[in-house]
């Protein structure tokens, strides 16, 4: 989790399952806006989500502050004309929404990482999408 830009939420993370004899480190999260760091052996041991416990926490800490964590950035659909946007982890999930909401409002929707200058726009000419 060292660059904000480099995180994705398909990275392979340790599963928690010890039955190999290692030890591992369970990832931790911070959030300078909170002030505040979190280890995540709850989300591995008792929750057991393994390898999206990192993507499950920054969903529940966005959902009840507002904000993603640090080293947490989104892929960021937005409508050019009408006010919706929105932001997943994944870029998968970003591209599905950009194409539904182009499939039924026939809008154009710019797709942009948040560490990227890179947009993708779908749904402003006939090949579906394209990269500026």
């Amino acid at each position: 989790m060292s660059d904000r830009n480099d995180w994705d939420p398909t990275d392979e993370l340790p599963t928690g399952d010890d039955s190999t004899g290692e030890e591992f480190d369970a990832p931790t999260i911070s959030c300078q806006r909170c002030d505040r760091t979190w280890d995540l052996s709850t989300e591995f041991e008792d929750l057991g989500v393994g390898n999206h416990a990192v993507e499950q926490f920054a969903l529940d800490h966005e959902r009840h502050t507002g904000h993603f964590p640090d080293d947490v950035s989104t892929w960021r659909a937005t409508c050019r004309n009408c006010t919706e946007v929105v932001e997943r982890l994944a870029r998968d999930a970003a591209t599905r929404w950009a194409e539904t909401h182009v499939r039924h409002t026939r809008h154009a929707v710019e797709l942009r990482h948040a560490g990227s200058d890179e947009t993708t726009l779908f749904g402003d000419d006939d090949s579906g999408s394209r990269t500026e």
